[in-house]
C-alpha cells in the first residue's frame, strides 16, 4: 500500500487512479500524515470472462496426477 498526501492526490488524481487499477495495489490518502481514505481498485471483477483459459495459472499441480489415489478392488461380479 502506498501513501499519498491529499494535496498530491488532488493534482494527480487521474494518473493515480489509473496506476492503482493497473498495479492492483491499494492507495492510502493522507492528510498531515494521518490516513483519511483508501483507494481500492476494482480489479478482476470487471474483467471479461472467457469460456476457455479463464483460470490459467490459478492452480498448482503437486505430486503424481497419473496414478490412482486408492488401490482398485475387483467387484463381486468380476470374481465369478
Amino acid at each position: 500500500m502506498r501513501d499519498v498526501p491529499i494535496s498530491e492526490f488532488k493534482t494527480k488524481c487521474f494518473n493515480l487512479v489509473g496506476q492503482a487499477y493497473r498495479t492492483r495495489r491499494l492507495l492510502r490518502i493522507t492528510r498531515s500524515g494521518v490516513p483519511v481514505a483508501v483507494l481500492v481498485p476494482l480489479g478482476h471483477r470487471l474483467r471479461p470472462k472467457f469460456l476457455l483459459g479463464d483460470m490459467v495459472g490459478t492452480a498448482k499441480i503437486v505430486g503424481d496426477i497419473v496414478s490412482p489415489v486408492v488401490a482398485l478392488k475387483k467387484l463381486d461380479a468380476d470374481r465369478d
